[in-house]
């Protein structure tokens, strides 16, 4: 039988995840729940955990329950900023997870050594060649490349370039590509370009298995790409990774918070790195009031820019189906094109 060409292009990403289809559905706090998780990897993709700051408690309860959801590999996404950190990793340690995702900053050589020491493959995010090479040094045995068209925290460059700067240089490990991803279309043309798979979040959080409320999700699909911007930074001393959301209140009440953050600071009734834990407590709760309540003036709408483009609400596997399909469709078109 004849092979597909998306078959050829899938070959290392199934391998490397131990799935059919190497698209991973990113890590989303309050979303990425075991629910979704599952149905990703039932549909035959890789589902990521959101870690965030959640008690470590609740974090293995939500592992747990993945398990006995599904038979198939999983990640789990740990922030390294955020306070709960240290307990994540030791958890990982303890229930020994087939893959470890490191967010949020760059892990230390030590904190990946302990994820590998238990048989867990490593994933790290690079945004740049010289922290490539250096996650590689540590041991990491996969990269993702996310761009700042992505939603959540995000860094500052673009895929476009994080794929010139890093990708057509990195060949001993796998390398994923997102942030700005919607389409297997799209998805096809990074496989070309030689990304081992393809990592999309906004997709999935307006799934039927995504617990998002549905005021949330209905405010997805009405968005335009413009509408989700990134926050900015305004001073050194309080250090703020850029939370990309769909503009809003939220978006107007943080710019608020760090200008009064600074003048704490400035006056001494707070160190900068509790104002920057004030930072990460002031995301948690806006996102959970847009997520879980429905609040979508006042909570945050994380979102990357490929909102613009989100038009329907399907279940995981239909999305699954369709990514597939459109891959192997534009492969065939590019085949058609080069004869």
């Amino acid at each position: 039988m004849p092979q597909n060409l998306s078959d050829r292009f899938f070959q290392r990403g199934r391998e490397f995840l131990g799935v059919r289809t190497p698209f991973i559905a990113g890590a989303m706090t309050w979303v990425s729940d075991p629910k979704l998780v599952s149905a990703v990897c039932n549909s035959g993709g890789f589902g990521c955990l959101a870690g965030g700051n959640s008690p470590a408690a609740v974090l293995e309860k939500q592992i747990l329950e993945t398990r006995s959801l599904t038979d198939k590999p999983f990640g789990v996404n740990l922030i390294t900023i955020a306070p709960e950190y240290p307990k994540h990793l030791e958890l990982a340690e303890r229930l020994r997870l087939p893959f470890v995702i490191f967010a949020g900053s760059f892990p230390r050589r030590r904190e990946v050594r302990k994820a590998k020491d238990t048989g867990a493959r490593v994933l790290c995010f690079a945004s740049e060649l010289s922290i490539a090479e250096r996650m590689i040094d540590y041991g990491a045995d996969g990269l993702i490349l996310e761009g700042s068209e992505a939603g959540g925290h995000v860094g500052y460059v673009s895929l476009v370039v994080l794929l010139q700067q890093v990708l057509f240089h990195v060949t001993q490990v796998p390398v994923f590509a997102g942030g700005g991803i919607a389409s297997g279309r799209m998805a096809a043309h990074l496989l070309l370009m030689g990304a081992t798979g393809v990592q999309m979040a906004t997709r999935f959080a307006v799934t039927e298995e995504s617990s998002a409320h549905p005021l949330f999700k209905q405010r997805f699909l009405k968005a335009k790409a413009r509408e989700a911007v990134s926050t900015p930074q305004y001073d050194s001393r309080l250090h703020v990774v850029a939370v990309r959301a769909i503009k809003n209140k939220a978006h107007d009440a943080f710019g608020r918070l760090q200008l009064d953050l600074i003048r704490q600071i400035d006056e001494g009734l707070l160190t900068p790195q509790d104002a920057q834990y004030k930072v990460e407590e002031f995301w948690v709760g806006a996102l959970r009031r847009a997520v879980v309540d429905g609040d979508v003036d006042e909570g945050s709408l994380m979102a990357g820019q490929s909102v613009g483009l989100v038009d329907k609400i399907q279940s995981v596997s239909e999305l699954m189906d369709e990514l597939v399909r459109e891959t192997e469709e534009e492969l065939e078109r590019v085949k058609r094109s080069l004869s």
